[in-house]
């Protein structure tokens, strides 16, 4: 059943989660303006002075709508 097995792996690999090395400085992720593309690493929003929203999310610093969050497994990148 190679076609079923394959899919299988594939919604499976879909699923695992990030592993839990977060660089050491305490990050876990960053945060995401989907329209400006712009990045910030959660350990250095209160550092730049970026804004946060009612909820505390933060603002994007360039369009100043909220940002989104995304886990991070090291501090290179947020997938």
């Amino acid at each position: 059943m190679g076609l079923i097995d394959t899919v299988t792996d594939a919604l499976a690999a879909s699923t695992q989660r990030a592993p839990g090395d977060t660089g050491g400085d305490g990050s876990e992720g960053s945060y995401w303006c989907d329209d400006c593309t712009v990045r910030v690493r959660d350990v250095e929003v209160d550092d730049r002075g970026i804004d946060r929203d009612d909820d505390g999310v933060p603002r994007c610093p360039d369009c100043g709508d909220s940002m989104r969050f995304e886990r991070a497994s090291g501090s290179g990148c947020a997938c």
